[in-house]
Parts: structure tokens; sequence; C-alpha cells
């Protein structure tokens, strides 16, 4: 049985590195998350016969019962979620990761320790010397790991579902309490792992719990897309410490994958962003407090019909896509429009940035979603020197990605941020519910340049509004 299961588990784990491998790319992503929905099925068979032969009868009925609840939440979840809200479900799944690696450290130590109270097999006796201590030091990390994932992820969902404010949370002297923590926890480590008692992990537990809270409350809501995807390294870090006090390979196996690329997603986010790696994981450590210069000038107005008029006359068009086109389920009409003008011989291309969205490759979905071509859809590195080029720019729910103030205003928050430089082009169209900042509560000069207009109201129905009107003002190509 032991030889099925490991056989079962590298299956597993070989499908996950080539589901992995396929989603890194569009024309792939299909297949690779039929490869992961495979090792993950071939993962929980093995796992379930392996416990069908040693558990109770109770183990069995427990297990079968969080089957049947885990399956049906999830397919519920999954038909009913929404792509805006796809950011804040996949935080509060971390959370679970995090909760489950608290728990199974937890069972580690009152495992080991009953069993030694009790003078049974299973207990101390089984982890003498230095296994022990290594046994303990696993039980104290994958706690700290897990805690910290726990509610960090919390904090998360609540940002980015708007339950609490974006903006960071300032304490007093935040570095040294984000520091002071992890000192703490390396001397209640060594202290764990010489005196294994019950209070140092409680305590252990709650400075983790309480980290986790302080490190993501610290940062802003424009580095919100690289803490998911820290937190999802955060969870895969937390799969593999459990992996190791249950003796699962699988599970380390797995949790290095998640952990491994997760931390690299973020460290790429970090360099597109111009944001320091080390900086945003502990909590914006380092980070000053600035102000941002004030924004004066009136904004300029415009409606549908002066939009499709200028597209009409474009012979290039770029259109930039952010969370208000998610929020307002725009990218079928914009797939739309974009068919016809490319009918009608306009060139038609998208800049997504990095962190468009408020999770990385959100945009890049939902483009993908309605149909939109692959190749006209590029990333801002490739697209930023053309702007200048461009007749008109579609801003569509974008904020943050395409503020000048980044570029120009040192005192700004996302100051050194790259950005879309759409000012650069002839003529910008906003779209846009209001004046309202962004989600990182910045103001943009954007929206009083010269040679932009505002288009208000829900994005889904002026787009609409162009194509209706598209028809009377687009050239014959």
């Amino acid at each position: 049985m032991q030889t099925w299961t490991t056989a079962a588990y590298l299956i597993a784990a070989l499908l996950f590195v080539v589901s992995l491998a396929g989603l890194s790319r569009h024309e792939t992503s299909r297949s690779g998350v039929v490869f992961g929905i495979a090792g993950m099925t071939i993962a929980l068979v093995a796992t379930a016969i392996v416990a069908f032969g040693s558990a109770s009868g109770l183990g069995i009925a427990l297990l079968l019962v969080a089957l049947v609840i885990g399956a049906a939440i999830g397919l519920w979840r999954a038909r009913v979620v929404e792509m805006t809200g796809m950011p804040e479900l996949i935080a509060l799944m971390h959370s679970f990761v995090g909760l489950a690696a608290v728990l199974v450290g937890w069972n580690g130590y009152l495992e080991v320790e009953g069993g030694a109270a009790e003078g049974g097999a299973g207990g101390a006796e089984q982890l003498t010397g230095s296994l022990l201590g290594i046994h303990h030091a696993e039980v104290a990390i994958g706690v700290f790991i897990g805690a910290v994932t726990f509610t960090g992820s919390i904090i998360a969902y609540l940002k980015l579902s708007a339950k609490i404010k974006s903006a960071p949370l300032m304490l007093p002297g935040k570095n040294v309490l984000n520091l002071g923590a992890l000192v703490v926890f390396a001397a209640f480590t060594v202290w764990f792992v010489i005196s294994p008692q019950l209070w140092i992990l409680a305590v252990l537990t709650v400075l983790a719990l309480l980290l986790g809270i302080h490190l993501v409350a610290s940062i802003g809501g424009g580095d919100m897309p690289v803490v998911v995807s820290m937190l999802n390294s955060y969870s895969g870090w937390a799969a593999a410490a459990s992996g190791f006090l249950l003796g699962n390979d699988l599970l380390i196996i797995t949790g290095a994958l998640v952990g491994s690329s997760g931390a690299y997603l973020s460290y790429i986010m970090c360099k597109a962003m111009n944001r320091s790696f080390i900086s945003v994981i502990a909590g914006g450590f380092g980070a000053t407090a600035t102000s941002a210069a004030a924004v004066e000038g009136e904004h300029r107005e415009v409606n549908a019909v002066g939009v499709a008029e200028l597209l009409g006359n474009a012979s290039s068009v770029v259109i930039t896509p952010g969370y208000g086109m998610a929020v307002a389920q725009a990218q079928y009409p914009v797939a739309e429009l974009t068919r016809k003008l490319r009918e009608a011989g306009v060139e038609v291309r998208f800049g997504v940035h990095p962190v468009a969205g408020r999770l990385p490759g959100h945009m890049n979905v939902l483009l993908a979603e309605a149909q939109v071509p692959y190749d006209i859809v590029l990333e801002m590195d490739e697209i930023n020197d053309d702007l200048a080029e461009t007749d008109v720019v579609l801003v569509i729910g974008a904020n943050d990605t395409v503020n000048p103030a980044a570029s120009e205003d040192p005192g700004s928050p996302i100051a050194g941020m790259p950005v879309l430089k759409v000012w650069e082009a002839k003529d910008v169209i906003v779209f846009k519910r209001s004046m309202a900042t962004g989600y990182a509560g910045v103001q943009n000069p954007l929206f009083f340049r010269e040679n932009t207009q505002m288009l208000f109201g829900d994005a889904k129905a002026r787009v609409e509004d162009i194509l209706a009107e598209l028809g009377a003002h687009v050239r014959t190509g």
C-alpha cells in the first residue's frame, strides 16, 4: 500500500508541475487547469484510500463528511463567484490553508506530548534526542507561518472586498514592531525546542496571529496585488510545513511549488512596480510617509457620440483596462468594439499593467474570456513606447496604473511605480463612474490634462452607447 501511495503522490506532483507550466501561457492555460485537476484528484483518492485502511469507523465517517461538505462548498462558490470577487475569494482560501497549518502543528505537538505523558507508542519516546528537537522546531515554524497566513489573508480579504479601508495602517514604530515580533519568534522557538511547554506554543500562536494582521494592515491598496501573491506563497510554505509534520511527501512537494512560484511572481511584480520586495513582504518596512501634491484644474466631459467620432477618425487605438472594467463586466462590449474597429482598418491593441485589477493576470483572464485575440494584448513594457504615436487611448476602469503622479510627483504614495504613459497619446478618454480616487486613494492628475476627456457612467453601458454610434463615424477599411 505504501508503494502504491508513493507512486500516486509522485504522479500527482508531476501533474502539478505540468499544470504550472501550462498556466504560464495563454494558449496552454486550459490544459494546465486540467492537469491540475487530475493531479488533485489522484492526491485526494490516494489519501482517502490510506485513511480508509488505517482509520477507525468514526475517522472514516468524518473524512467522508469533510470531503462531501468541502466539495459542495467549492462547487457552489465556483459557480456563483464573479471575476470581480475572485481576488478576495483567493485571499479567503489562503486563510484556510494557514488555519489548517496551525491545527496540524498543534495536533503534532499534542500527539507527541500526549503519547509521552501516557507512555504509549507514537509519543515522545519514538522521537528522541535531536529528532524530538527537530519535531518541536517544525511545530513552532509551521504554526507561526500558518498563523501569519491565516490572519494576514483575512485582512487582505477585508481590504479587497472593501469591508475595511485599503489605506495602510500607520502605527508608531511599525517597523520596530515587525522586526521585534520576528526576534521574539526566534527566541521563543529556541525556548520551545529546549522546553516544549504548552504556554510557549500558545504565545507563539498569538504573536503570529497579531503579526499577520499588522503586516497586511500596514500595506496600502496599491500594493495589494503583490500581497495576494505573497500570501499565496505563505500558504505554500505553510502546507510544506504541515507535510513535514504529517510525513506527507506530496504536501511537501506541492507546498514548495506554491511557495516558490508565489514568491517569484511577487518578486517580478515588485520589479514591475519599482517596489522593494523586502519592503512589501515586511509590511512596508522602510517606507516613509509622503503627501501627494494638490491637483488643481477642471476636467472635461464627453459623450458617446464624441468618442465614436474620435475613434472613427483614428488610425491607432490603445485600450488600457482596469478593475472598473471587471466590475462593470464590460469586457464583452469592449471585445465587440475591438472587432468593429479592426474590421474598419483601425489598429487596436491593449496595454495591460502588471498589477491591473486586484489579482495578477486579472485583466488577461477577462479579455481571454471575451475572446480578444492574444496577440493584441500587450504588457506595459511592450506598449509604453508606442503610446506617444497613438491617436486615441481608452482608459476603461483603470486609475492608479495610468497616474502620471507616479513619475512626476516624488511625494505621491505611488511615486516611482512604472505606469502606462497614456497621457502622451493625442487623445485620452477615461471611463469612470465619478471623479473619485482609485484603490490606492491617490488623486489622478491625468483627469485634468488638456488632451483628456471624461466619459462618466457604467463602463459597459457607455461602450454599448459608443457601439451604437460607431457606424455613423467609423471609416471604411
